[in-house]
């Protein structure tokens, strides 16, 4: 989570003609930290000897700060877009376009087949020869599919044969909006550099920018899901406010799901099964999200798993830092957002100052990401009386960070392999984490000799703040269970998650598709 410091200009993004890997990151570095972005940083490091571009995919301009890391030297093409940028032809009124009837009765196949069935073969080939049309001079340019005669009568079509929902204006803009960034990435595949390899991080719009790539230009497509895109965007949309449903009260059955909210997440569903289909490499980062995969469509022959590593060298001399007697310090590393739960975590503290006066509770991340969110998070801290007991620190250096801290802790209603327990092991912190992703299996192990090792920390529920208390109570008012706890982190890690066994992996995959020959 190492970042950048702030500036008030950004430095010119570097330009390359060609690069040997392609990174494709949506949402993530080098403009938000986190896990993910921690782990690119990683990467691009790890590999000096080859030249990395790199696609930042983004909503709006407005969405995001400066820089959050130090570009890497390496790191030879950065490029920037953003998928709704507002529109610049204010005023101007739109012209009415004559539509290809083919390339209409292949949109209209295309709709048909999604709403069909997700895992349909015969979707991948039909999006892509589209979107070698999705130019000014091709069959299918955007003009044409936003303002023909032709796209009206299909959306109205559509409307009536698969809405629920009575309101045909929210179906025309929900359809526009959703198709909008096809023709964006249509674009930057056509213009960014020549690669040997494409590395996308997710599916989702990183993830179709691939299939447009490789389709392009036949060349490896890596994928290494970190989450598992389609369930977090899930999350996100069953939370989300900005969807509509437009059920009488007598139609509303808060059971179902509202239909504009279901199109959304079939949209994700297709996107993450193009993307398999496209990748020659899938990769998860441990077995039960590799599971999840192939339940959505990934082909099993190309599917592996290669866990986070950190480089124990560098947080190892961290061990000596600290002082004799467990510091009284539960320390949440991560951004300031729902999906960390943070809520949960103040609630816990609430319980353990309670009992353990001294206790502090930090929180370590970025605040920008969803300002509203983290005035809650402030407001709930003085409702709950906790202003001394609960501090907002905003980024902060690991190494500085982590020989003050008793336990790190993770309140997070979703996560993958959180890199911020890897490098507390390697510090000799143990966790605290809610049982999400591969959490248990980091701190109880997989069975065999990794189990025999012991519990690195302790696993509770999600949003139960009361377990989180009592979890990180037995640990701090404890120093031999705190102790064996640091142990068992430190040999885990040493053993299982060391950063040139991940490196090792991905040079295995690097290695190959360098060699590839079409």
């Amino acid at each position: 989570m190492t970042a950048a410091s702030s500036t008030t200009s950004e430095p010119a993004l570097p330009r390359a003609q060609n690069v040997d890997v392609l990174l494709l990151l949506e949402g993530t570095f080098p403009y938000v930290a986190g896990g993910v972005s921690s782990w690119v940083n990683q990467i691009i490091r790890g590999f000096p000897e080859l030249r990395f571009g790199a696609i930042f995919i983004g909503s709006r301009p407005e969405d995001y700060g400066p820089m959050r890391y130090a570009l890497p030297d390496n790191l030879v093409h950065l490029e920037t877009t953003y998928l709704y940028e507002p529109a610049t032809h204010h005023g101007v009124r739109p012209v009415k376009v004559q539509a290809d009837t083919d390339a209409m009765a292949s949109v209209g196949a295309l709709h048909d087949m999604l709403h069909a069935d997700i895992q349909n073969p015969g979707c991948g080939r039909l999006f892509s020869a589209m979107m070698d049309e999705a130019h000014p001079g091709g069959q299918l340019p955007q003009e044409a599919f936003l303002h023909s005669e032709a796209a009206w009568e299909l959306i109205k079509d559509g409307h009536r044969r698969y809405s629920t929902d009575p309101s045909f204006v929210d179906y025309f803009w929900t359809v526009r909006i959703m198709h909008a960034p096809f023709w964006r990435l249509r674009d930057i595949a056509q213009r960014c550099p020549t690669a040997q390899i494409y590395h996308s991080v997710s599916t989702g719009y990183a993830g179709i920018l691939g299939v447009l790539l490789k389709h392009r230009n036949p060349r490896p497509f890596i994928l290494s899901e970190h989450g598992i895109y389609v369930k977090e965007r899930k999350i996100d949309l069953y939370q989300a406010q900005w969807i509509k449903d437009n059920r009488s009260v007598f139609e509303n059955d808060p059971s179902q799901v509202s239909y504009y909210r279901q199109l959304w997440i079939r949209f994700f569903e297709h996107l993450g099964y193009l993307t398999y289909q496209a990748s020659n490499h899938i990769v998860a980062l441990y077995e039960a999200n590799r599971q999840r995969q192939l339940l959505d469509g990934a082909p099993a022959e190309r599917t592996s798993n290669i866990p986070n590593g950190v480089d124990i060298a560098r947080f190892a001399p961290l061990r000596s830092q600290r002082s004799a007697t467990v510091p009284p310090v539960l320390c949440l590393i991560g951004r300031v957002v729902p999906i960390k739960d943070i809520k949960t975590f103040i609630r816990a503290m609430r319980i353990v100052v309670t009992r353990m006066p001294q206790a502090q509770a930090w929180i370590a991340g970025p605040e920008d990401e969803d300002p509203d969110y983290a005035i809650e998070c402030r407001d709930l801290v003085e409702r709950l009386g906790l202003q001394d007991s609960v501090r907002f620190l905003g980024f902060q250096k690991l190494t500085e960070l982590l020989p003050q801290v008793g336990l790190v802790v993770l309140s997070s209603i979703s996560e993958a392999l959180p890199l911020v327990i890897l490098e507390g092991y390697a510090a000799g912190v143990p966790t605290v984490s809610t049982d999400v992703g591969s959490c248990r299996q980091l701190v109880y192990g997989l069975p065999g000799d990794d189990a025999a090792i012991g519990p690195s920390g302790r696993v509770v529920r999600i949003a139960d703040p009361d377990a989180l208390a009592e979890a990180s109570l037995e640990l701090l008012s404890n120093q031999d269970a705190w102790e064996q706890a640091s142990r068992a982190a430190i040999r885990r890690v040493e053993a299982y998650y060391a950063q040139h066994m991940m490196f090792d992996r991905y040079r295995e995959l690097y290695d190959h598709g360098l060699a590839w020959q079409a």
